[in-house]
Order: C-alpha cells, then sequence, then structure tokens
C-alpha cells in the first residue's frame, strides 16, 4: 500500500478534526473524564499521532502529560502515584505520551527496573485500570506499531533534520540493537493486560499519517452519541469606525520582510 500524500492527508484529516471538536464539546458538556494512552516503540509517531488529535482542541481542556525519567523522590514512591496527579478532571481529556506502561518497556529491556518490579507491575495494572474505568473513566490503550526498517529510516531522518535531532537520546541510541527484546516485552505486556475492561488496540503506523487517520477514526467510533449543539452567538456589527492598534512611543519592530 502506497503511503498517503500530505495533501489527501489533510482533506481527510479536517472533517476529522472537527469531529474531535465537537467531542470535546460533548466533554465538557457531560462532565466526562477521558484517558487515551499512546504507546509504542522510538520513532513510532506517537508525538504527531498526539498532535493530530490535540491541535484543534482547547488546551485548558486537553492536555499532554509527557513525564521525564522519575526523581529520586518519585522512584521511592508507589510507582503509580506520578501518574495519578496527572489524570482527568471532569470535562478534561488527557493524552499520555508513553505512560505508567513504561515498567514493562523501556524500563524492563534496559534494566532500569528489576525482574520483580516488572511482575509486580503486571499484577497491579490490571486493577490499577479497574478502578479507573469503575470510576467513570473513559481509558482508550493505542500501540502504534512500526517495523524494524521503518524505524531504522526514521532514526537516519531525526540524525540528518537538525529541526528533529533533539529527538534522539542516547537511551534511543542503546535501544536501536533490542527491537527483538522490544517485541518480547511487548507481547508480554500485551498478554498480562489486554482485557474488556481496559483493552489494547493496536494501529499500523509504518505509514504515521494514515495511520493518525486510522487511530482518530477509531477513537471517535468507540465514544457515544456525542453530539451536543453549538451554543449561539450573536456577533453583532460594532457601530463607529474600526480603530487601529497603537504602539505609543516605544518603537515597533517593522515586519518581517517577505519577498
Amino acid at each position: 500500500m502506497s503511503k498517503l500524500k500530505r495533501g489527501k492527508y489533510e482533506d481527510l484529516l479536517e472533517p476529522l478534526q472537527e469531529e474531535l471538536v465537537g467531542m470535546a464539546r460533548w466533554v465538557a458538556a457531560s462532565g466526562q473524564r477521558i484517558v487515551v494512552v499512546f504507546e509504542g516503540r522510538d520513532t513510532a509517531g506517537k508525538g504527531g499521532a498526539i498532535q493530530a488529535v490535540s491541535e484543534k482542541l482547547n488546551p485548558r481542556q486537553c492536555r499532554t502529560v509527557a513525564l521525564s525519567r522519575p526523581s529520586e523522590r518519585e522512584a521511592g514512591e508507589w510507582y503509580f502515584q506520578r501518574y495519578v496527579e496527572h489524570l482527568p478532571a471532569a470535562a478534561e481529556i488527557v493524552l499520555f505520551d508513553r505512560s505508567w506502561y513504561n515498567r514493562a518497556g523501556v524500563e524492563k529491556v534496559m534494566g532500569y527496573c528489576t525482574p520483580a518490579q516488572v511482575e509486580a507491575f503486571l499484577a497491579q495494572v490490571v486493577a490499577f485500570e479497574k478502578m479507573l474505568v469503575d470510576d467513570g473513566v473513559m481509558l482508550f490503550k493505542y500501540w502504534l506499531a512500526c517495523d524494524q526498517k521503518q524505524q531504522e529510516e526514521r532514526f537516519a531522518e531525526r540524525l540528518d533534520d537538525p529541526l528533529k535531532r533533539w529527538k534522539l537520546s542516547p537511551i534511543d541510541i542503546a535501544a536501536r540493537a533490542k527491537y527483538a527484546d522490544y517485541t518480547s516485552a511487548r507481547e508480554a505486556m500485551l498478554a498480562a493486560t489486554h482485557n474488556e475492561i481496559a483493552p489494547w488496540t493496536l494501529v499500523d503506523f509504518n505509514d504515521q499519517r494514515r495511520g493518525r487517520l486510522t487511530l482518530i477514526r477509531d477513537l471517535l467510533d468507540r465514544l457515544p452519541d456525542t453530539a451536543v449543539d453549538v451554543p449561539p452567538i450573536d456577533l453583532a456589527p460594532l457601530t463607529g469606525p474600526l480603530q487601529k492598534e497603537h504602539f505609543g512611543v516605544i518603537q515597533p519592530i517593522p515586519p518581517f520582510p517577505v519577498d
């Protein structure tokens, strides 16, 4: 299957983003709480997918959580504790760019935790997510899948692009040789944590644009009817002449040249 061209992708994305805006209006009106977990290998496309979901939404309502490595104090807490504080309140949407599943993925593969800690996590996470769902949180878990060939091409692209090079971390480089180990860790994680209460959805992200469209369509289709009437706004014409901005005594910066 050929990769989706940018123009076609943007044409298909726009109506989906209109639906997402409507969904956010429903979340605000109903007081619903939504959590979307984005997991996947390095370079799979988590950031781009999250941007496609969130870029037209109110950032006060929809926020992204991308936590760095735990501090010394956080490392001594209950494992889920630092994630709990980022969960949504009523009428909020939270998108996790990686999540508590770090313990079953990168921490396991790179040796940042013990096998006993991984085993404890896999035993506890099902109960943790059941508590969220039982309390009314709508939880969606997506794994963004990409082949090793695609991953290597994206690593090379990041290395060559000064605007993307910041995405390459020492951990990313060290993890390149562990593709098979990540596969084994993912399969163990899915086997232990895929269930009717909080199922996983795997999305092919070898073509990132097609993957974003697929993920958004699936997310919207799994929500109830989110139709909420748009409140009317009467933008009556102003009386009197329109005014120009006044710069005062400060020397304004000249307009940016475009020729």
